[in-house]
């Protein structure tokens, strides 16, 4: 597994694992099962383990919290994200309340500090205030985090939280559907020595080329509830971009991978392989998923080509087809 760098000089895994699908909205996932994707991608080198105080109401969190005690040597970095328990309104980014969200998370976790605590896609208007900023500098100060970043979903809002000194990361949808961010958010970041952590890196699993345009998927799933925005914003369900386009977008960029890596895989890899991407964040629903995934962060360089590919295809057909809310 390749390492990369965090921005206080630690190494992480080029190759993440998002806990999302452990929590909720992706169907339901057991305990033990979701204790066997942990442990497979742990065994393949994942060590950066991605997380949320609302994925499952803190059941994703309650998860990894009850696998560290039980793997107490395990050189896991954790990061959270906090601020969706209460209705989104800039009032309630205040310290009182960023302090509940910390300690809930965590009991959740067991951790007396937690590593990373992300602002989790606030206001946009949150951005802006100085006094949100000092209060998670407040909360670095009393050891309840060893550092904040943010989760974004414009890349404006990217860009403001890099005028913050004492930013640590930025998690942003980052993926072969999903370029922009290349343009300004990610070379800004890597002036300022800021990591960045993609999310969303198959685009809801398109990238992964096992869909077809007759794909259906459970009623609890967002890939079904939030196909046009409905739940959060549309941008976090196969990147913005309309299903059928993406599907046969997917199937076309497929053909351009290496023999030796699967369509996922090869998507994985050609993240992980920039070099201004510190980590890449996939779910991983079964054992199998996490350590195909995991792989991506061992594969040899991509072909020129592929990167070709990439941006052929999305300035052709998926730049034009994104939803017109994101």
């Amino acid at each position: 597994m390749q390492t990369k760098r965090w921005s206080d000089g630690q190494q992480v895994s080029a190759i993440g694992l998002g806990t999302w699908q452990l929590g909720a909205d992706w169907g339901d996932v057991e305990e033990k099962d979701a204790h066997a994707v942990l442990d497979a991608a742990l065994e393949a080198g994942v060590t950066f383990f991605d997380t949320a105080d609302v994925y499952g109401d803190g059941r994703s969190e309650q998860i990894i919290g009850s696998f560290l005690r039980a793997r107490p040597d395990a050189a896991i970095f954790v990061a959270t994200k906090a601020g969706r328990r209460m209705p989104q309104v800039h009032e309630n980014y205040s310290l009182a309340n960023l302090r509940a969200w910390t300690d809930r998370s965590r009991r959740n976790l067991g951790l007396d500090t937690l590593p990373l605590v992300q602002l989790h896609c606030p206001p946009t208007s949150v951005y802006t205030d100085d006094e949100v900023f000092d209060a998670l500098g407040t909360l670095v100060d009393e050891g309840a985090i060893a550092s904040w970043g943010v989760s974004v979903e414009k890349r404006v809002e990217a860009l403001r939280a890099l005028e913050r000194p004492g930013l640590a990361s930025i998690q942003i949808v980052l993926n072969a559907f999903r370029l922009a961010p290349f343009d300004d958010v990610v070379p800004t970041a890597v002036d300022r020595g800021v990591a960045i952590i993609a999310r969303v890196p198959l685009a809801s699993g398109l990238l992964a080329n096992r869909y077809t345009p007759t794909t259906t998927f459970a009623a609890d799933d967002h890939r079904t509830f939030n196909r046009n925005g409905e739940a959060f914003d549309v941008g976090e369900t196969f990147a913005g971009v309309d299903f059928a386009t993406g599907v046969a977008a997917a199937a076309e960029l497929a053909s351009h991978g290496p023999d030796d890596l699967t369509a996922a895989q090869a998507a994985l890899a050609w993240l992980a392989q920039h070099d201004a991407v510190t980590t890449v964040i996939p779910g991983a629903r079964t054992p199998e998923q996490a350590r195909a995934n995991a792989a991506a962060g061992a594969a040899a360089p991509l072909p020129a080509a592929y990167d070709e590919a990439v941006h052929r295809i999305y300035d052709r057909d998926v730049r034009a087809s994104v939803h017109e809310r994101w």
